[in-house]
């Protein structure tokens, strides 16, 4: 096991299987020291544990943690290309998207939830630039979608 899954494992998590595209692209696709995955969502044993918008269905809080899952489901891609986790030398940027109430104005704490977990795991590699997108509707009726940028190390 790579020192990142050991890290997960003192946290306890575990890195999930790839979660399969829900349409026609790949989760994630490597160009020459970059990664980047698509957009993934809070998919846990092929499910969404929950469903709706931030701020009405759906707690600031557990949305927090959904984007938590996320990031954990963006690690599993970059996985799937560049074979072991221990490869990233950092982050570069995270883009993330909050299915949103209309009065619902709280993006950036939703999207600590995945930030933070990045920098629990990889530490100063993890440390990035981000954009906390609200939007109206994400696929599957999602209340978070986040997508990661990683450099891999030469």
């Amino acid at each position: 096991m790579s020192a990142v899954e050991d890290r997960l494992a003192e946290l306890g998590l575990t890195l999930p299987a790839v979660v399969p595209p829900l349409a026609a692209y790949q989760p994630a696709v490597r160009s020459g020291r970059y990664v980047y995955t698509s957009g993934q969502l809070p998919m846990v044993d092929g499910k969404l544990p929950v469903t709706g918008k931030v701020g009405a269905e759906v707690t600031p809080d557990e949305a927090k943690d959904l984007a938590r899952t996320c990031a954990l489901n963006a690690l599993a891609a970059v996985k799937s290309v560049a074979g072991d986790l221990d490869r990233i030398a950092r982050v570069v940027k995270v883009v993330g998207f909050v299915a949103s109430a209309s009065d619902f104005t709280g993006q950036p704490a939703v999207l600590n939830g995945a930030s933070e977990l990045l920098g629990e795991v990889l530490g100063d590699k993890g440390v990035h630039a981000r954009s906390a997108v609200g939007v109206v509707v994400l696929p599957l009726d999602s209340p978070v979608e986040v997508e990661i940028q990683v450099e891999l190390a030469e």
